[in-house]
């Protein structure tokens, strides 16, 4: 395996959520598109209307396309941009998270559901109730309770969800709190019901601390959550990574609990060609691989990206290192 190479290159993909479902990898990406639209900080230029399932029987073998398993016209409750999804499953049935646009512009998150890993996936007729915001990430602990993990900053429009409740559109764009002695917004987490459809309880915020214990600050742009949630399980411990952003790196913090708090323990990835960072972390066959994203396949294009991956590891003190 060569983390240079794209995984996939007859079609543009990004922020690719992988899992080892049935001795395969499966990869659940964004599927980018050509577009005249001009980059902004609201993420227009990212017009992705459908998804594709892809899988591998090793890291060093062919990819399989499945095809499209799900587009934008098949769910009632979408206006546009498909953007980054992610995947689980429980009891058989196999569950694809997915954020898009409402009737009234606003990110939600939906779920549609399938018998087989590759889709396709017949979407619900409404959103998540109580979801908001982008990038879902669905973590199955060992006890079989599912979490979904999401949020994102500017353009993810995270920033514009009040204490109340309320969405307020005056904070959409590259806006978010900023300030000496303001904590950074954190991403939000929501235990699932057992059907895996709705959330169980009201969604809270998922805190990241520094080693002193106290939350990471909204000025620390190294170190604070933008998107890209993800959640791992290794020796016991959920490890929480994400993207910081405008830095361009891919970070991570350790907990005890799926709720956190987590404790910032460092980066995973340097940046990459191109704006955006968005990853994933799978176990397969013993061994640890991140999966990501750059812009090399488009010459740099940032809303034209390939997923690629690298193997992983970690040290005696639970740190990883590439």
């Amino acid at each position: 395996m060569s983390d240079k190479e794209p995984l996939i290159t007859h079609l543009y993909t990004a922020d690719p959520s992988a899992h080892a479902f049935n001795g395969k990898i499966y990869i659940y990406p964004s599927h980018d598109r050509e577009t005249d639209i001009q980059d902004n900080d609201n993420g227009d230029q990212y017009d992705m209307n459908d998804y594709h399932v892809f899988s591998l029987d090793s890291l060093t073998g062919p990819v399989t396309d499945h095809g499209v398993v799900l587009k934008q016209e098949d769910v009632p409750w979408v206006s546009k941009q498909l953007w980054a999804p992610d995947a689980a499953t429980k009891d058989g049935k196999y569950y694809l998270y997915f954020p898009a646009r409402d009737k009234e512009g606003i990110f939600r998150c939906g779920v549609a559901v399938s018998d087989k890993p590759e889709g396709p996936f017949k979407p619900q007729e409404n959103y998540i109730k109580g979801s908001y915001s982008i990038d879902p990430a669905c973590f199955v602990d060992t006890d079989g309770s599912a979490y979904l993990y999401f949020g994102g900053l500017w353009g993810g429009q995270l920033q514009c969800w009040q204490k109340d409740g309320h969405f307020d559109s005056a904070w959409s764009g590259p806006q978010e709190l900023t300030g000496k002695g303001v904590a950074a917004q954190g991403p939000r987490v929501a235990k699932m019901t057992n059907d895996m459809l709705e959330f169980a309880e009201t969604p809270r915020e998922a805190l990241i601390v520094d080693e002193a214990g106290k939350p990471i600050q909204a000025d620390d742009h190294q170190r604070r959550f933008f998107e890209a949630a993800w959640m791992h399980k290794y020796q016991d411990k959920y490890y929480f990574s994400y993207s910081t952003g405008d830095s361009h790196l891919l970070a991570y913090a350790v907990g005890d609990s799926p709720y956190g708090p987590f404790t910032q323990r460092g980066t995973i990835l340097e940046p990459v060609v191109g704006w955006t960072t968005h990853h994933s972390i799978v176990e397969f066959e013993g061994r640890w691989y991140l999966f990501y994203h750059d812009s090399s396949l488009s010459g740099g294009k940032n809303h034209l990206r390939c997923v690629k991956a690298r193997e992983i590891f970690y040290d005696e003190k639970g740190d990883i290192h590439i």
